[in-house]
């Protein structure tokens, strides 16, 4: 079987078009297919030619566009060249204008434009990854929250969460061994959260944590003791930071990001 050829155009970068029609190949007995796309297609002299090479090959056109000027003309002229042509973004376009009860706004790409927001939300999870268990100290003092606590307290998961709020979150884990960084201390303690956990609850999630990773859960990660020796030096670096706590014992990240939010607003009054 000769295997067909689809021109794919688009007014924009073509994806939705390259999609649909890949979908649709798949329904064939997986044949393969030839794609030509055809993107940014903003005058009548692209459309001929795309029309004219399309016919040649005796191809078929599938097309997104959805400036009507543009549209009309690529269908009249490829009922001219009797070009069989499928309008893929048309139908729906039509019939959402008739739910809507108003004209759709006929401009190309609006589905990749990117706003601010999107921008910032990008830059607040690379800063959460850069900054990201301690690494780099110097975050602390361009973030726009730093959470401590212990291993195990959910900070990683949190400066995620947080992130895609679009806040810029630092986190450092609090370990008995290691001084706390400088840049600590000089962050306003109403920009930095500390985070607590009940012993126990903390001690059956490091032993899961040791068998996950196929270690013995007799570890001294998970022993009692050390939990405790923990959880008390970190009540000494919360207490010297000055900062509000939020105990995480049975607290679903979200939940604890709520708290957060809501203590960031209060400390921006």
């Amino acid at each position: 079987m000769i295997q067909p050829i689809v021109y794919v155009v688009s007014d924009s970068v073509g994806e939705t078009a390259e999609l649909v029609v890949k979908a649709a190949c798949s329904q064939f007995n997986g044949e393969k297919v030839t794609l030509r796309r055809i993107p940014y297609v903003i005058d009548k002299e692209t459309i001929l030619e795309t029309l004219y090479a399309a016919k040649e090959e005796n191809a078929l056109v599938a097309f997104t566009i959805v400036v009507p000027k543009l549209r009309k003309i690529l269908i009249e002229e490829a009922r001219k060249l009797e070009i069989p042509v499928v309008d893929i973004m048309g139908p729906m376009i039509d019939g959402l204008a008739k739910v809507y009860q108003e004209d759709p706004k006929g401009q190309p790409g609006l589905i990749h434009r990117l706003d601010d927001e999107y921008f910032r939300k990008v830059e607040a999870i690379e800063f959460a990854v850069k900054y990201d268990d301690g690494r780099d100290p110097r975050g602390l003092l361009r973030a726009d929250v730093v959470l401590i606590g212990v291993s195990r307290t959910s900070k990683t998961p949190l400066s995620m969460y947080l992130a895609h709020k679009r806040l810029k979150v630092a986190n450092v884990p609090l370990v008995p061994e290691v001084e706390p960084p400088d840049e600590l201390f000089l962050i306003p303690a109403s920009r930095c959260i500390g985070l607590t956990i009940g012993p126990s609850q903390l001690n059956n999630i490091r032993r899961e944590r040791l068998k996950a990773l196929g270690l013995t859960s007799s570890a001294n990660y998970a022993s009692l003791q050390r939990i405790l020796q923990e959880l008390e030096y970190a009540e000494q670096v919360i207490r010297r930071v000055g900062c509000p706590r939020i105990d995480v014992s049975n607290k679903a990240v979200e939940e604890t990001a709520s708290i957060i939010l809501d203590l960031l607003k209060k400390g921006a009054k």
